[in-house]
């Protein structure tokens, strides 16, 4: 073999150095990040996402079994850990989403109310989750036991991550709340964005492929399966060609509704009604009135061999 010799070696290491650090102050470039304020860890952010659920699901998270005598000191020693990073990535991400020329005027203090603020919600969070359990296995015929629902449902571990990041997005943390959904969409492929509106009892079956934009609002005991897509119906710009932000794009979904697999709700003023059932793979843009059911036409379908022939033609029993 031909061995590059060592003075070229190191002059071609050099030059790659030298060109990657020019990149770094190219201003055309989108993914350069050199500022004064330091950006948040992701790292240090999934770890408080975790800790906040071993809190929230001791017996399931933790390696040992927590003993009743326990649980007060093992909530204390979490909640001191999670607080002390909490507050610095709060500081952080705050410091990073402030784009005035003044010194920023968010300060620890500030980031300390807001990480003590998160602490304080979270006997409530675990109410609302305990209803998302109890929806799953109301709602799954498969599900023998609220332990494997934790334990094992991807929707559940989605739902519990929005939860969490929903709270720090009401707090108007910016950045910290997506890299925990997005996490979670990674491991569960279920895509659902901080600033959705979720209400109680929900439950995601399968998981895999659903999508909840970011202005879509969810009403109480909602059951979406595998595939549904609660999206924006188009992105509107403003006269200068930029999308507007902060805008309803994605719809409404009011109460007791059950979405089926693959169908697609897009649209700010589409209203799924109370009661409503779309069957799947439907695409809906407009407003559905309360107690609908949506349903695609059955396809035709061919039969052909020596020993086969069509079904009797049968009604849908909306059950997957």
């Amino acid at each position: 073999m031909n061995h590059i010799p060592p003075q070229q070696f190191t002059q071609i290491l050099s030059e790659v150095v030298k060109d990657m650090c020019q990149s770094y102050y190219d201003a055309g470039l989108a993914v350069n990040h050199l500022r004064e304020s330091i950006l948040p860890s992701r790292q240090a952010t999934l770890q408080i996402l975790s800790d906040i659920k071993d809190i929230l699901f001791p017996d399931y998270r933790l390696d040992h079994q927590v003993r009743t005598r326990q649980t007060g000191y093992l909530v204390g020693g979490v909640l001191e850990k999670v607080h002390d990073v909490l507050r610095n990535q709060i500081y952080l991400a705050r410091s990073y989403d402030y784009q005035g020329e003044d010194p920023c005027p968010y300060d620890m203090d500030n980031a300390e109310r807001d990480a003590l603020q998160l602490l304080g919600r979270l006997p409530e969070l675990r109410q609302r989750l305990n209803l998302d359990v109890e929806a799953a296995l109301d709602g799954d015929p498969a599900a023998r036991s609220y332990d494997e629902i934790i334990f094992c449902y991807p929707g559940f571990e989605a739902v519990t991550t929005y939860r969490i990041a929903h709270e720090l997005h009401r707090l108007g943390v910016p950045l910290l709340p997506r890299i925990m959904t997005e996490d979670a969409h990674g491991r569960t492929g279920a895509d659902i964005h901080p600033g959705a509106q979720i209400g109680q009892s929900f439950f995601i079956d399968h998981a895999t492929g659903v999508v909840i934009g970011e202005t879509t609002l969810i009403g109480d005991r909602v059951k979406l399966y595998q595939g549904v897509t609660l999206g924006a119906l188009s992105f509107p710009k403003d006269t200068q060609g930029r999308l507007l932000r902060g805008i309803k794009r994605h719809p409404t979904i009011e109460d007791d509704v059950v979405i089926y697999a693959g169908a697609t709700v897009l649209g700010g003023k589409t209203v799924i009604g109370a009661g409503s059932v779309i069957g799947g793979s439907c695409w809906i843009t407009h407003s559905i009135p309360p107690g609908t059911k949506v349903q695609l036409q059955e396809p035709q379908m061919n039969f052909s061999g020596p020993h086969t022939s069509p079904p009797p033609p049968s009604e849908p029993d909306w059950c997957i």
